[in-house]
């Protein structure tokens, strides 16, 4: 599979997109400022394999501690920690324990029951993070599955990652889901969780997404929800649990409307589930305020603007 300069790995599949790609994707890892600085910091990457991979636990697991030399592992743990913060997760890298904000498999739990097998499908996963749900998809051997993520930290952190791994299934690009070059009818599943609250015009991007995929294809869509069974909306006039990019959060039967106009059908709501500070919570890994300080301190039912508290829905949509 080639790669450029940048460490962008392409898949022979997305070559009639290459161009494009990497031409965005080069310019944004090149750029100086933070993008240069975490591209020298995977600089100092010690050369590792891995003995072992565990994709399909938890935790997922690159290599063991014996495959590191103490001063391998030292430098390994320091590259690590400037990498932070590390939200989605968990990970044990040669023996380090990466103990991320979110307990991202709890809601893999909740979501891959319902989802169709992804042997063979091409999957699109938008707002990607660390990679943690691209590396717990291979064991379904999908054909192919392309992340996009914006954010230079989990980008990198996908890299690091990725470089131990090394699955040539995978590729994950440093762009937002708007920089995607129309890539019609080409996946078979998408991945949109924790993304649709924080867009300007849902209904655009839902349109978008549904112009990249097959006929038949499926939506994984997991969302903030308000607990109400008419179809209601909230627009945060401010922040929504101190985040300034929530613009709207919809009921199901209203997030199951949007759907329906934007080409989706067949829609099945598999979870609701209040979000808990268990399941996000600030760790040595992200050390910065986490759920339990966006919460009213006498009534963890709001948000500490009033509003109320995180509600997550799982939707499986099918294109039509």
């Amino acid at each position: 599979m080639p790669s450029d300069r940048a460490g962008i790995a392409l898949h022979p599949r997305l070559r009639p997109w290459q161009e494009t790609l990497s031409s965005i994707s080069i310019r944004k890892a090149t750029a100086p400022g933070i993008f240069a600085a975490l591209n020298d910091l995977l600089e100092g990457l010690p050369s590792l394999s891995p003995t072992r991979l565990s994709l399909s636990t938890d935790c997922v697991r690159i290599g063991r501690s014996s495959d590191a030399a103490p001063e391998d592992r030292h430098r390994l743990n320091g590259i690590l920690k400037g990498l932070r913060p590390w939200r989605k997760g968990p990970f044990r890298v040669f023996g380090i324990d990466i103990e991320t904000e979110w307990r991202s498999d709890w809601k893999w739990q909740r979501v891959q029951p319902a989802v169709s097998p992804l042997t063979g499908r091409r999957v699109l996963d938008v707002g990607s993070s660390s990679g943690y749900y691209m590396f717990r998809m291979l064991p379904d051997d999908p054909e192919l599955v392309v992340g996009i993520e914006p954010f230079p930290a989990y980008y990198h952190q996908f890299l690091l990652l990725q470089s131990f791994v090394r699955s040539e299934k995978l590729c994950c690009l440093p762009l937002s889901f708007e920089e995607l070059p129309e890539m019609k009818g080409f996946f078979d599943t998408v991945f949109l969780m924790g993304v649709l609250y924080h867009a300007r015009h849902p209904l655009s991007v839902l349109a978008g997404i549904r112009g990249l995929m097959t006929d038949g294809g499926e939506l994984v869509l997991e969302n903030l929800v308000l607990e109400d069974s008419a179809a209601t909306l909230l627009r945060p006039p401010g922040r929504y649990a101190k985040m300034r990019n929530v613009y709207t959060i919809p009921s199901v039967p209203r997030l199951k409307k949007w759907l329906e106009s934007s080409g989706f059908g067949n829609l099945r709501c598999v979870d609701i589930s209040r979000t808990l500070p268990a399941e996000q919570r600030r760790t040595d890994w992200m050390p910065f305020e986490s759920l339990s300080d966006f919460l009213a301190p006498n009534d963890p039912s709001r948000t500490v603007e009033g509003h109320p508290a995180p509600v997550r829905a799982v939707i499986i949509g099918e294109a039509v």
